[in-house]
Order: structure tokens, then sequence, then C-alpha cells
């Protein structure tokens, strides 16, 4: 057993105890070798006895000092510290609270931070007047006058001014006109001469009459003729073919009272769905004259363009069937659908126009169409007779016809027969005829370069934040 030893040995063997409990220290100055075993007990320090006779000559305690406090200050390339083994809880270990003797209290994070930024303030969410002239491009002339005309439409209409329903109208309306009220069209005069040549061989008159029709003088002094060179927009053409048929003697005959500019305004909207739309709703502003001026004004174009658009509910899952429905009739889409399921079920080929009647002068003809004659096949499967069958039908261009029972039926025979649900809204397949038009277009195309900019529309809002 070792012997109790002086506060010097104390020291000295306490701090070697010290040192070497946390570590292994290498020491630049050299020691005799000795064991070191020092373990607290009743106060004081005990050491082995060859520690012990050496430690009796204070030069030899003088010299451990020396080289203990050496190994305190020696740089850091001459002391490796290795801190002891990190334990590591097993997966299935309960955490273990720390005893209090032991416990040891985190310590207070005092690094200096920035002070917090004050939190940003949301962009104002816009509605109503303020939101729609966000959206109008900011090209447009005159975009305060084009905010009126569509607000009022959509009060008078009862429409939901969303920004979907405000960038739908924008989106036509760049399409159709680049937001100018009255367009002017390249080549008009020729395309009106050509219509007027087609109009007489329909009506068999000979040429030497129409062209001496042509040279009568018109209400504002000029022949006709010299009118027709000069026009430049629909509202010009348009308003020559009133003067024409109701001052020339054979005007009415000629013409059949039919207009033949059918179309018009900002939004290009039809001149017959604005007189029809117009028997049935009150329309807004003064009439100046008659509905087909107002189509040409921009209050009534965009009016009338924007019933047509969304004044009707449907049940399409994507705005582009309504696009796709503004240039080629209201619920086209749905019954180019209706038309693709019967063919399946029929295996007959037939022309997904969207129209399931053949129509004269916008009224249903007493003639089957190939759509009529495609559902007749199916009569016995689907328990419906030819006379039920046409009523049916004459309900194609409103929603109704999607309670019909030739309606549910054709779509459950088609869904069993393709063992999944077929579409029921279609892009009718339609190639588009106008003496204005100079290279192939189709309605799908049509609808898909609208959706394109009622897409650009709503990221005006994104920009605009």
């Amino acid at each position: 057993m070792g012997k109790k030893i002086t506060p010097l040995l104390r020291f000295a063997a306490g701090a070697t105890a010290h040192l070497g409990g946390y570590g292994r220290c290498r020491l630049s100055t050299p020691l005799p070798r000795f064991a070191v075993d020092a373990t607290a007990r009743s106060g004081g320090y005990w050491v082995s006895p060859i520690l012990g006779n050496h430690l009796r000559s204070r030069w030899s305690v003088a010299t451990l000092v020396l080289s203990l406090a050496a190994c305190g200050s020696n740089p850091p390339a001459h002391v490796v510290l290795e801190p002891p083994p990190v334990r590591t809880a097993q997966p299935d270990e309960q955490p273990r609270a720390a005893t209090k003797p032991g416990q040891v209290r985190p310590q207070q994070d005092v690094t200096a931070r920035a002070p917090a930024r004050p939190a940003a303030r949301p962009a104002p969410v816009m509605h109503g007047r303020a939101l729609l002239e966000q959206l109008i491009p900011a090209a447009v002339t005159d975009r305060s006058a084009w905010a009126n005309d569509i607000i009022t439409a959509f009060g008078a209409l009862d429409i939901p001014q969303t920004a979907d329903h405000f960038c739908s109208v924008i989106a036509i309306t760049e399409q159709e006109s680049s937001f100018r009220a009255d367009p002017s069209v390249p080549g008009l005069p020729q395309i009106a001469r050509n219509e007027i040549e087609k109009q007489r061989e329909r009506a068999g008159v000979p040429k030497l009459v129409v062209h001496s029709a042509l040279q009568m003088s018109s209400p504002n002094g000029k022949s006709y003729s010299e009118r027709l060179d000069g026009v430049q927009t629909e509202r010009q053409l348009s308003d020559l073919f009133d003067d024409f048929i109701g001052m020339v003697p054979m005007g009415k005959t000629f013409f059949a009272e039919r207009n033949p500019v059918r179309t018009g305004g900002p939004m290009q909207v039809s001149v017959t769905f604005a007189e029809k739309h117009a028997s049935t709703r009150k329309y807004p502003y003064p009439i100046s004259g008659t509905i087909r001026n107002e189509v040409f004004a921009r209050r009534g174009g965009m009016y009338f363009g924007i019933a047509h658009l969304l004044d009707y509910p449907v049940s399409y899952d994507n705005r582009i069937y309504r696009f796709a429905d503004y240039n080629a009739g209201q619920y086209a889409s749905r019954n180019a659908a209706f038309q693709n399921a019967l063919a399946i079920v029929t295996g007959t080929s037939l022309e997904l126009d969207g129209d399931l009647l053949r129509y004269d002068q916008g009224h249903a003809a007493s003639e089957p169409s190939a759509t009529e004659i495609a559902a007749r096949k199916l009569a016995a499967r689907l328990q419906l007779n030819a006379t039920d069958m046409r009523r049916d039908l004459e309900h194609a261009k409103t929603q109704d016809f999607e309670k019909t029972r030739l309606y549910a039926r054709v779509f459950a025979l088609a869904d069993k027969v393709s063992a999944k649900p077929v579409p029921r809204a279609v892009l009718p397949r339609i190639s588009l005829q106008s003496p204005k038009f100079t290279r192939k277009l189709t309605t799908e195309w049509f609808a898909k370069r609208v959706e394109d900019r009622h897409r650009r529309c709503l990221a005006r809002i994104a920009d605009a934040g």
C-alpha cells in the first residue's frame, strides 16, 4: 500500500491523475517512466510506491510540475486530445433521464442574431373592375372604355366577375380582333364581290343585271360599286348591303332579305345569335337602329359576344370546350362527344361536327341527319322509336339534351362497349370556311389558340404581384 504524501506531492499526483484521466498527454520534456494509479479516497490522493520513491526528491517533483505545465501549455500540434467514446442508443432502448448530481444544463446560444425582418405585406387582392383593368393588355387603346363595356355586360348577364371569366373574354377578343371595335379586313372589296357572285349564281340572276344595279347611286351620293371598292371593315360592308337591299328594286330578291355579313364586332359574334338573344333578354343599352348595328358597335359587340361565350350552363371539365363552342356553336363539344359515342356503338363513321340535326335558316329540317340515321339503327337496343329520337335531338342546343333518354342510353352502351367511360366532351372536327381566311383553319386550332391566350392573361395576375 502507498504512503500519505505531502501537499506538493498531492498536487503533482493529482495533476498527473487528472491529465491521465482525461486523455493521453504526449510531453516534449522526457520523464522517467512510472505508473500512475490515482484514486480519490478519504479526501486524499494515493500513489504507488514506485511513484512515491521517485517524488521524494524535490528535484523530481519540480521536474514533474514543470513537465505538467509544459503539457498544459504546449501548442495544439503537441497535444492530442481524444474525447471519450460516445455511447449510441439502440433502436429499442428507452431514453434515460439525466440524474440530478451529474445533470448538464444546456448552454444558452449567445450567438449574435440579426433582427428579424418584418413580414412582407401580401399583395392586395383585386376584384371587379380593378382586376379587369389589370388583365386587359397594356397595349390596348382606351382600356377604361373596354373595361366599362365588359363590366356592364357581366352585370346585365349576371355572370360572376372572376379572373377566369375575364380572361376568357379577353382571350376571345384578342383572337378575333386584337381589341379593335371595327377591325379592318384585308382584301375586303374583292371578298365582297366574290360573295355577290355566289349569291347571283344561287339566285339565277344574269351578270348584266347585277352590274347595272351596282352602278346605281346609293344614299351617300356614291354608286354602290364605288362604295364597295372603298370598304375596309365589316361594318362598312354591312351598311352597304343594308342600303342595297333596301333601296335597289332587286335587292330583297337577290339577297332574300339577308345581309351576307353574318358576324361582326370585336368578338366576331353572329348577328343571328344577337338578334335571337335580344328577343329573350333585355339589352342593356338604347338600341341605335337595329340589333345588327349594335353588334358592330364596341358595347354591343362585347355584350353579345360575352353572352355567346358565357351565358349558358355546361358540364365541361375544361374551359377549352367553351372556346370550341364559341367557334362551332353552343354545346357543339358535348354534341360531338355524343356523335363519337354513337359511332362507337354502331360502328358507323360520323363527322364529329356537333350538329345532330340538319338545319335550314336556323331551324331543324325534316330530313334526317347522318347522326339521326345512325341513332335509328339502335332503336331496338335503345327501346326508342324515330319519333322519340327526334324529340330528344331537338334539345341538342340546350343543356336539357343531357337529361334525355337518347343521350343517357347511347352513352351507357358506349361505356359498356369500350369497357370504360367514353368522353362527354370532344373538340369538334370542323374545317373553318370563310372568304376572310387565307389558309386552312379548324375549330381545334381556334380553341387551342384561345386557350394559350387565356393562360397568358392569367399570368398577368402573378406578374402584377
